[in-house]
């Protein structure tokens, strides 16, 4: 069993548009509603993988109660706090040549007590957890410091956790040594405060992430694909994939993807890589079943092309 948590869910709201232009009238293609947020997301991956998940969330008013209907129906459980605030709404707009523009709001703020019983939500729903997947920003008043907490809470039960955030509360967690931390380019950029130009210079930074306490580093680079460092190694992978619809939750399902293959070595990496270039595939958040998958379109290697250009270079 895969537990996720995530302290900001949303309920969102994707459209596909022909073109984005300020200050018009824009009449959507298609239109989807999911349940959203990184560790939700890494949930809906798993279950559409046909692995059992439960999903850690505060959830508060008519939003909040549309995400647990919505996630029930895709075979997830749910281990809900309740709140007195109201869950987020966010909105995705996708244009037809894959750009994507998105509209997150803040969230709510949780209070002590809301904090404290999302941690004991936790600890009563990690027994028999193979993983706890912590994946998304911080709501309102939960301290840069609440991951590092919960990381050093998991570690004490012997459960291993993977940790998805960015900025300080990622800087933060890092001593308390999650076993898997899982940047994109921005982020790990942001992480070590320089620029990002080739696949060595992400290397570099993914490798400061373990001097800072990351066991393993598993980093998306976009369209030039995934990395790989850990103790016993670095390991490059990549995947064909013809046309992108929306890259919305695309890292959420390589993590899953990670997981679901025990999360460490080349073999993992591989099924990361797999499930996020068929997630861009997919229309809005869908996230992929076994069918989707093309392990063929997969490559994996530990020939890493330290000075390959990156295509979306983060200064």
């Amino acid at each position: 069993m895969i537990l996720t948590v995530t302290p900001n869910p949303s309920l969102d709201r994707t459209y596909e548009v022909h073109a984005l232009e300020r200050g018009e009238v824009i009449r959507a293609e298609t239109e989807r509603t999911d349940p959203g947020g990184k560790g939700v997301n890494v949930s809906r991956a798993v279950a559409a993988a046909g692995r059992r998940t439960v999903a850690v969330l505060p959830l508060g008013g008519a939003a909040g109660a549309l995400v647990a209907e919505l996630l029930d129906a895709q075979g997830i459980e749910v281990a809900p706090v309740a709140i007195a605030g109201t869950t987020r709404s966010n909105i995705a707009l996708v244009e037809v040549d894959g750009v994507l523009t998105k509209i997150n709001a803040p969230g709510p703020e949780l209070s002590p007590a809301e904090q404290e019983l999302l941690l004991d939500t936790v600890r009563a729903q990690s027994p028999g957890a193979g993983w706890i997947a912590c994946c998304g920003s911080l709501p309102r008043g939960l301290a840069p410091s609440w991951y590092a907490d919960l990381v050093a809470r998991a570690h004490a039960a012997g459960v291993r956790i993977a940790l998805d955030t960015s900025g300080r509360a990622l800087l933060e967690a890092l001593p308390a040594r999650p076993d898997v931390v899982k940047p994109n380019a921005a982020e790990l950029a942001e992480a070590v405060g320089r620029p990002l130009a080739t696949v060595g210079d992400a290397v570099k930074a993914a490798e400061e992430l373990r001097g800072m306490g990351a066991r393993a580093v598993l980093a998306s680079l976009g369209a030039d694909g995934q990395l790989l460092v850990d103790g016993a190694g670095t390991w490059f992978g990549s995947a064909r994939v013809d046309a992108v619809r929306s890259n919305v939750g695309a890292g959420d399902s390589s993590l899953a993807g990670f997981l679901i293959a025990g999360g460490s070595g080349p073999g993992a990496l591989a099924s990361a890589v797999a499930h996020g270039a068929a997630a861009v595939r997919l229309p809005g958040s869908v996230m992929p079943t076994p069918a989707d998958l093309d392990p063929a379109a997969v490559t994996v290697t530990d020939a890493v092309p330290m000075d390959r250009e990156l295509t979306e270079p983060v200064s």
